[in-house]
């Protein structure tokens, strides 16, 4: 074979999105977000929402997604990314409206915003990046940290009598008659990618449609939070986190 037909387009498998920046990311090494990242900048490009898409940006680890995926972002402080999706959503009929949270921002401080957005059926997106722990700050217990998991502000464990239990707050959301659709999905295999892939236009494909509030929980890792390889990882989400969050449609309406 010639080296020329190796490059030719209709060979090629695997490119970068074109809304996803080229510029080197600030997510640890095999950390879920780049993956994601890269779900939500193809289908917006397949979808051809570009130029009509608003998303919301919060505090964590995912407070610089407006530096990868370029589309409009807006800032909304620790939490409020719900909130501050209701005023555009509602400020701007017809645009996609979609909010990128992880859980210390959407199941802690956030709890109060999700909650109401989601009650009033809000016409927004919610992408819930679920892992477990407070990645950016130091690797603090979450709301969605495991009983018995080890983090700074459980070195010893967490305790349901002195933590409570971890909380599955798309059950909680699944149960409000304001949401449309509560998925619990992964990206930790191909397999995994594509469910979560086609999970994701379906919540933006409700919130165009005016379907009301849709909620893609990502359970993912934090192999630096977790102080483990990525590839373990990925086997200990597998063997740990989907017992507690299983994955698959929780609301489909």
């Amino acid at each position: 074979m010639k080296a020329e037909d190796i490059i030719k387009p209709e060979n090629k498998v695997y490119s970068r999105p074109r809304l996803l920046d080229e510029r080197n990311t600030h997510y640890c090494p095999g950390c879920s977000h780049g993956v994601v990242h890269r779900i939500i900048a193809e289908l917006i490009d397949d979808m051809g929402l570009e130029d009509t898409t608003i998303g919301v940006a919060p505090v964590g680890c995912a407070v610089f997604a407006y530096n990868y995926i370029d589309i409009d972002w807006v800032e909304a402080a620790h939490g409020r990314a719900p909130a501050v999706a209701t005023a555009l959503s509602r400020l701007n009929p017809g645009r996609l409206v979609f909010t990128y949270q992880g859980d210390g921002d959407l199941a802690a401080i956030g709890t109060a915003e999700t909650i109401h957005a989601a009650n009033r059926g809000e016409n927004i997106a919610i992408i819930f990046i679920n892992n477990a722990i407070y990645g950016m700050t130091g690797g603090q217990m979450a709301p969605t940290t495991l009983l018995g998991m080890k983090t700074a502000t459980s070195p010893y464990g967490r305790r349901v009598d002195l933590n409570g239990h971890p909380l599955r707050i798309s059950e909680l959301l699944a149960g409000l008659d304001g949401t449309c659709y509560i998925t619990r999905q992964a990206v930790h295999t191909p397999a995994a990618v594509r469910k979560t892939k086609a999970a994701i236009r379906k919540a933006f494909e409700n919130a165009l449609a005016g379907r009301g509030t849709s909620v893609v929980e990502v359970v993912s890792t934090c192999n630096s939070g977790w102080k483990m390889t990525p590839a373990q990882s990925n086997d200990w989400m597998a063997e740990h986190m989907f017992e507690r969050y299983p994955l698959g449609d929780l609301k489909n309406v």
